[in-house]
């Protein structure tokens, strides 16, 4: 008795792992351990009896939670982005960008696992999307089965670290800290992650070159007639782009003071950041739009495509985020900004659907449930 008493969480925490092996869910595993180590903890003395009592107010306090209201809005937000077929889009375009260089699909897999994980904060979203499109490809083009196994299911799992991750939502309730703070302290880890990544792929490449051939000339279907990469272009749009945000942020609280008619000598970091990445990717698309309407061709087949894929899901990334962290709106705010923004998004693709959207509810639902039941 004394052992079990002075063992009693390691002893909980075993418990809970033998019934995580016999497959039991985790919501109720963990629901299943606690109540039985409560009882057996009452009955040891080493807990009071009114804990038990405290169970229902624990439970009312799970459903007043208002932050939790982002779980579902940041999971639609996910789900219809990925089932209206961004990740393939993505993964096409970004393969096509990286494709020449050895390693380039893998480093493709990689920066749109960075850019779902912004989008969706769900693995399983992630994992199965970039899984059931990308390893065909990456198998048919010579890259190793392990290699291309690896990077796909670790970056399928950034989901977990970059924002807006579900966990980190989770996290913040239980340890009782704001969802924007936990949202800027994952950031940076989860992007050094990803350039870990990056930087394992490119050593692959140096030392492992057939593990990781460069995409066939024959299968980069966004070349231009006379046969050239038509990149120079994009590069251009790209400085233009980032002198647009430098210029803005330099300049930011001189356009703050005209459009509130007070002055402002110095605007907060955070806030300028935001904003200027705003305006540059805005400008981008805003340039893409002009070429396509007015038929210039001054943009090349890759730089148009590159950012008609990429600039729409960048900016709710930095709407939604940017307004978290900002102060602006509450991550629940937030999260049904995202929700909506990505509804729109889809439809004007064309690609939202009464089916589409029965099926991003229903597994909106099923994942907030598992969700609440774990908490």
């Amino acid at each position: 008795m004394e052992f079990i008493t002075q063992n009693f969480a390691p002893i909980m925490f075993a418990g809970l792992i033998v019934f995580l092996l016999f497959g039991f869910p985790v919501a109720f595993s963990l629901g299943a351990c606690g109540l039985f180590f409560g009882f057996v903890g009452i009955e040891l003395g080493l807990l009071p009896e009114a804990l038990m009592q405290a169970l229902p107010l624990r439970l009312f306090g799970i459903m007043q939670n208002d932050t939790l209201l982002a779980i579902p809005f940041f999971t639609l937000m996910g789900l219809i982005l990925e089932r209206s077929g961004m990740a393939e889009d993505l993964l096409d375009t970004i393969g096509q960008l990286f494709g020449p260089v050895r390693g380039g699909l893998a480093l493709a897999v990689i920066f749109v696992g960075a850019l779902l994980a912004a989008t969706t904060g769900v693995v399983a979203a992630s994992v199965i999307s970039m899984g059931l499109i990308s390893l065909p490809i990456m198998l048919r083009y010579g890259y190793d089965r392990r290699l291309a196994s690896g990077v796909i299911a670790a970056s399928g799992t950034l989901a977990q670290i970059i924002p807006p991750s579900l966990v980190l939502i989770i996290m913040a309730d239980q340890l009782g800290r704001s969802v924007g703070d936990m949202y800027k302290g994952a950031f940076v880890p989860g992007f050094i992650l990803t350039g870990m990544y990056v930087g394992y792929v490119v050593l692959l490449a140096f030392f492992k070159p057939k593990w990781v051939p460069a995409l066939p000339i024959e299968a980069r279907t966004f070349r231009e007639p006379n046969g050239s990469s038509g990149l120079p272009s994009l590069v251009v749009v790209t400085v233009l782009a980032t002198g647009a945000a430098v210029f803005f942020g330099e300049h930011i609280a001189d356009v703050h003071t005209w459009w509130t008619g007070q002055p402002v000598e110095t605007v907060a970091k955070d806030e300028t950041i935001v904003v200027s990445m705003c305006v540059g990717v805005t400008l981008a698309f805003l340039l893409a739009v002009i070429n396509k309407v007015t038929g210039l061709k001054l943009l090349s087949r890759i730089a148009e495509r590159v950012t008609f894929v990429l600039i729409p899901p960048l900016l709710l990334i930095f709407l939604v985020l940017g307004t978290i962290f900002l102060g602006v709106a509450t991550p629940t705010e937030g999260g049904a900004m995202g929700a909506l923004g990505a509804f729109i998004m889809a439809m004007v693709r064309g690609r939202l659907s009464m089916s589409l959207l029965k099926q991003a509810l229903n597994t909106t639902t099923k994942l907030s449930c598992f969700v609440v039941f774990i908490l």
